[in-house]
């Protein structure tokens, strides 16, 4: 989450919305690592999540990413939730709650939904505070 964190400052110093991502090999090793970059690359897809699953993704030449974990800053959203069950995530971990679109057990819990074909499990509250005080920071300067 260290890592995750020091990301997502440095996505918040460019402009991006403060989230970091980092996914780990089943033996703990980064795979890879990204933030948020919507703004820079115009690309409403371009979430932190999304671009280390397909860094990952790539490394390992495989779009499952079995035994790996995600470690996030902020809980994802529905897209980045749908991301992490289709690339078989194993486990992911995440800093502060999303109460508006969180989509891994706040709003909505996409990633353990018995009906999907792929559950994942969910550890959240990893340097929480942390994690939301670059959030709040971040929007409180654009207010």
């Amino acid at each position: 989450m260290a890592r995750a964190l020091e990301l997502a400052r440095a996505a918040g110093e460019s402009g991006e919305v403060p989230v970091g991502a980092v996914v780990l090999s089943p033996e703990g090793t980064v795979l890879a690592e990204a933030a948020n970059a919507r703004e820079a690359q115009h690309d409403p897809t371009a979430h932190a999540e999304i671009r280390a699953l397909r860094a990952a993704g790539a490394a390992l030449g495989d779009s499952h990413l079995d035994g790996c974990t995600l470690v996030v800053t902020l809980e994802p959203c529905t897209m980045c939730a749908g991301a992490i069950v289709l690339a078989r995530v194993a486990r992911l971990v995440l800093g502060a709650w999303e109460p508006r679109t969180g989509a891994c057990g706040s709003v909505r819990d996409v990633v353990r939904d018995a009906r999907a074909n792929h559950q994942v499990e969910v550890r959240a509250g990893l340097r929480a505070r942390e994690s939301q005080d670059l959030l709040t920071a971040f929007f409180s300067g654009r207010r």
